[in-house]
């Protein structure tokens, strides 16, 4: 059967195993529309959920990624799309999330000749070169196949980072005969032996080890716990790595790059076990790690292995599969004595965090906390840059991994929203939660109508601090006088209700209570504002 290449495109991501697309149609994709619905359970359709911006089509793409670890995909027009959704593809890029975003482009014949046809950027595949692992423009039908492949194997074998494809108007209406069928991905090469022999041997000779989990040691948890009972050792997380291992073990420290205390720890290591982190500066606010001790670097990036911290010695490929070959020639058994030093090592550093916390930290625990006993322990939270979420990086327990969506690199503002409606449509039967600051949330509030439509049950907790109070804080230990972060905020209650949603200010801490278990029940998003000072939170 004869089709168009666009719809072919939409049929070969179906086959690819996509089953939602995140976007606004314009006149410039309504070639790709013959081959969506806005229905769910439609043979051989692919949903499509309609966002209120590019930008937060983009973000409800990433929410996807973050929360199943495969590929979140945003279909956008040409031009002003393709702007607007690169905020997601550059936190993708950052984060190292499976995005696709599929863009419309002005006709072929006038790619690069500045003639001011709609949409027109001269060269768009250049706008996103640097957010992407890679980004072409399709010359002809043929070319979607080879790019989409190439695209899965990134997704699903390699580092994942986002792609951009661009389909030229003319060529989506091009007719196609053949019929398309998903490339084999091929796996990530295997670690060699000799290379596990010098981990294994480093790891045996050394006496005070610490691990480093990042993003890319999500899904190895089960490998990772395993390799943490027999060394004895203690971890820190970094805030992608949130989970790997239940934040309540206790050798855990959560989020722990963040804090002074664990790096001190950290700094004073024999060995470090760094497994799918970049050790960069995003994850702990301060620049370079202090490192004085050996270390072993996992990841799946080859680049990775001698950037900013040489490894010693440098395991690359698939994290899950090098520590069960490092478990397997381990003969490690800590004694009863060491796991006890160690736990109460643990312990101090902990107790120093809490003794160090500021008045606002001390605010935000005292709600993190109670949402913490009330929130189901399955729940996804999704969360922006603002300071409770902050907080929360390193004293919020998380059980799992993908349970804690938070932008680490490009730290973008007014992801959460639409993060939270991707990780939402993903898994529809799952608790999901937003964490918003006022200022971040005002970024992308009319996706709230798009989560309204999707009849998703979605507490939107507003933490209500008056505009950007990071910034704020920040100007005031610099001695500059405050400008440009006090803006005006809507009422909010009002607000939802004018967007179809329950509201409520959470000003009584049984009211906070109360709206959040409500808000998990109804087929609705709530909006629950929480002011820093109210006096609950004292």
């Amino acid at each position: 059967m004869t089709k168009s290449c666009a719809e072919a495109t939409i049929e070969l991501l179906s086959k690819y195993g996509i089953t939602t697309i995140f976007g606004i149609p314009g006149v410039h994709t309504l070639d790709f529309c013959r081959a969506l619905t806005d229905g769910v359970g439609v043979p051989n359709k692919i949903k499509h959920v309609q966002a209120r911006n590019e930008q937060g089509a983009g973000f409800m793409a990433e929410g996807w990624a973050r929360a199943t670890g495969d590929v979140g995909v945003a279909l956008v027009i040409s031009g002003p799309g393709v702007t607007n959704a690169s905020t997601a593809l550059g936190q993708c890029y950052a984060d190292s999330l499976p995005m696709l975003l599929i863009s419309a482009e002005p006709a072929s014949t006038s790619l690069g000749k500045g003639q001011g046809v709609l949409h027109e950027i001269t060269e768009q595949k250049k706008v996103t070169e640097p957010l992407t692992a890679f980004s072409e423009t399709v010359k002809t039908p043929s070319d979607v196949p080879v790019l989409l492949a190439r695209a899965f194997t990134i997704f699903r074998s390699k580092r994942p980072r986002p792609v951009h494809i661009s389909i030229p108007i003319d060529i989506q209406a091009q007719s196609v005969i053949t019929d398309w069928k998903p490339s084999k991905i091929v796996p990530t090469c295997e670690v060699s032996e000799e290379d596990l022999l010098k981990a294994v041997s480093l790891i045996n000779q050394s006496k005070k080890a610490v691990l480093v989990l990042g993003g890319g040691a999500c899904g190895s948890g089960d490998e990772i716990l395993k390799l943490v009972d027999s060394l004895g050792a203690m971890v820190l997380t970094t805030t992608a790595g949130k989970g790997v291992l239940d934040d309540n073990h206790p050798l855990v420290i959560s989020g722990g790059t963040v804090r002074a205390e664990a790096r001190e720890y950290l700094s004073k290591a024999e060995l470090i076990i760094a497994i799918g982190t970049e050790l960069a500066e995003t994850d702990n606010y301060v620049g370079k790690y202090l490192l004085n001790g050996k270390i072993i670097r996992v990841d799946i990036d080859r680049k990775k292995i001698n950037d900013n911290y040489p490894a010693t010695i440098g395991l690359v490929g698939n994290a899950k599969e090098i520590i069960q070959k490092l478990n397997a020639k381990l003969n490690n058994s800590v004694s009863r004595e060491q796991q006890e030093i160690i736990k109460n090592e643990v312990i101090a550093i902990k107790t120093q965090i809490e003794k160090n916390l500021s008045k606002s930290e001390r605010r935000h625990k005292k709600l993190l906390t109670i949402l913490r006993k009330i929130a189901p322990s399955e729940t996804i939270f999704s969360t922006d840059a603002c300071q409770l979420s902050y907080t929360g990086i390193f004293d919020f327990n998380i059980p799992k991994s993908r349970k804690w969506l938070h932008p680490v690199g490009f730290c973008a503002l007014g992801n959460a929203l639409p993060n939270a409606i991707g990780a939402k449509m993903a898994f529809p039967m799952m608790p999901v939660t937003v964490l918003v600051g006022d200022g971040g949330f005002m970024f992308s509030m009319p996706e709230l109508l798009t989560a309204k439509e999707q009849n998703l049950s979605l507490p939107v907790i507003i933490w209500e601090n008056g505009g950007y109070k990071q910034i704020q804080d920040d100007m005031r230990i610099m001695n500059i006088d405050p400008v440009g972060v006090e803006g005006l905020n809507p009422d909010f209650v009002m607000l939802a209700e004018a967007c179809h949603c329950k509201s409520v200010y959470a000003d009584r801490k049984e009211l906070f209570v109360e709206a959040f278990k409500n808000a998990l029940l109804i087929k609705s998003p709530t909006i629950i504002v929480v002011r820093e000072n109210f006096d609950w939170l004292n």
